[in-house]
């Protein structure tokens, strides 16, 4: 199928789209391609292939009907491997790939990788690059505005150290949609001492209309004993200072192995969303994704 006649048949349902689940953040990984240096045998239980068979069962039961997939490793390569698997897999509805951004050629690679209508955001790893101005630097222009034309998500993998230099990119390229991966890794397992410096600089983003946050990877920041208690005011910060409008929910699977596993972060999302009306809930889990990744104009590719 060509890619124009594949968008076609792929085009979301804006009606379903409005209220069907849609888990926003999971991997897929083949320890055979090489790539993932961060996944050692250290990491015994996702310490091997994690692929649309294994997730399938797992949507099912929990009435998820769509997924973004995001990239585990800093390769272009990763990234055609997991549009491939998005053409086969009718549930994946889109891909946040991986290019290097301080290339010079970074534009081009976009260029080309944009023409997939899967291709739906970009996510540099910015946690595991030393330099902590990395982000801000100007040299990553080119990069960002290549995003704005194509309509791309910057998928922003970071760390609260890293928050105010993201506060710059925003502010350089404020029609750029930014979504804060895992809430930006809140250091869960210090409890109340975690909160701060985190929590201002989480609000200061927020400010920003175009600056969206997942509600995913917060378990993996907690202690093995984690309960809905102790993820309620990290939480509830994210609620107050985004709105229910601009959170998005993503499993993280399968990292999520490592803390408790899926059905248990799934219970504890509905359990501490249990106030909201139920649109606001439909919307975390399921519209506020649909409506950042799938449902933009894509009328400049």
């Amino acid at each position: 199928m060509n890619i124009r006649a594949h968008e076609a048949a792929r085009a979301p349902d804006v009606g379903a789209a409005e209220t069907e689940s849609i888990d926003a953040h999971q991997h897929f990984w083949r320890l055979a391609r090489g790539d993932y240096g961060w996944l050692t045998p250290a990491l015994a239980p996702i310490h091997r292939d994690f692929l649309p068979a294994d997730l399938a069962p797992i949507l099912a039961g929990h009435g998820i009907a769509r997924t973004i997939v995001v990239q585990a490793a800093p390769t272009v390569a990763e990234t055609r491997f997991l549009l491939d698997i998005a053409r086969a897999t009718p549930f994946v509805a889109g891909v946040v790939g991986w290019v290097d951004f301080a290339a010079r050629d970074a534009p081009d690679v976009i260029d080309r990788l944009a023409a997939d209508p899967l291709l739906v955001g970009l996510r540099p790893m910015v946690q595991d690059i030393a330099d902590d101005d990395w982000l801000a630097a100007p040299a990553l222009a080119p990069a960002f505005d290549a995003m704005v034309t194509h309509r791309l998500v910057f998928d922003a993998l970071v760390l609260p150290r890293h928050l105010p230099r993201l506060a710059k990119v925003v502010t350089r390229h404020p029609a750029l949609a930014v979504v804060i991966d895992h809430a930006a890794k809140p250091p869960i397992r210090d409890g109340a001492r975690g909160l701060d410096p985190w929590r201002g600089a989480l609000a200061d983003l927020a400010a920003a209309p175009s600056v969206a946050c997942k509600l995913s990877g917060l378990v993996t920041e907690a202690a093995p004993d984690w309960n809905v208690d102790t993820l309620r005011p990290f939480i509830a910060h994210v609620l107050d200072a985004f709105s229910p409008s601009r959170v998005l929910w993503g499993s993280d699977w399968p990292v999520v192995g490592l803390a408790g596993g899926y059905d248990r972060w799934r219970a504890a999302t509905l359990a501490l969303l249990a106030d909201l009306a139920a649109p606001e809930r439909a919307a975390i889990l399921g519209s506020n994704a649909a409506r950042t990744y799938l449902l933009r104009d894509r009328a400049t590719r």
